[in-house]
């Protein structure tokens, strides 16, 4: 059994595509993963399967929101032990340690070129700093998430992938609840 967590790009954001939490874990509990665990209601889950190949796990969950919740939405899965890479690997720490809540890690479905990524930096308008490790990338935002103009919208643009982020907060307390599960 590996421990993995999951993650819904754009859900219950200003009341669109609404998806229960309850609903959520009841869909993973009837396809056969165990112990389905949400945090928040942003569209995050731990669970525990047989597959341990996230991208056929990420399908299966894209088919089966559409189908048993109505919603037209990406999964991104990460394994327990890829999780704690990516805790491991944030190329930022003081910030992370000084303002944990201004520090995103955005989960990709496919690993940026470097030049995607300098790219992306030089398109920043602002303070913010991105780096990518992978098929992750971690964004700080010195002056604030909500009035920044680099959006969720450019920084797919520029890197030519899909993905969803969360801040660091969140991403400390996925890693604990995958680790509690283990």
């Amino acid at each position: 059994m590996t421990t993995h967590i999951g993650l819904l790009r754009a859900v219950n954001l200003a009341g669109l595509n609404r998806v229960p939490m309850t609903a959520l874990r009841e869909m993973l509990d009837a396809l056969g993963f165990e112990n389905p665990r949400t945090l928040l209601q942003s569209g995050n889950v731990v669970f525990r399967s047989d597959t341990s190949s996230g991208e056929k796990i990420e399908q299966l969950l894209e088919r089966s929101a559409a189908k048993r919740l109505g919603v037209e939405t990406s999964f991104f899965v990460r394994s327990a032990k890829e999780w704690n890479a990516i805790v491991s690997a944030n190329p930022f720490p003081a910030e992370a340690k000084a303002d944990p809540g201004h520090l995103l890690v955005m989960c990709l479905k496919d690993a940026p070129t470097r030049a995607n990524v300098d790219a992306l930096q030089k398109a920043i308008k602002g303070r913010e700093v991105v780096r990518a490790v992978g098929r992750t990338a971690y964004i700080v935002y010195p002056d604030g998430i909500g009035r920044s103009k680099l959006t969720a919208t450019i920084i797919e643009k520029h890197l030519g992938c899909r993905g969803t982020a969360r801040n660091w907060n969140t991403v400390l307390k996925l890693d604990s609840m995958a680790s509690g599960a283990a």
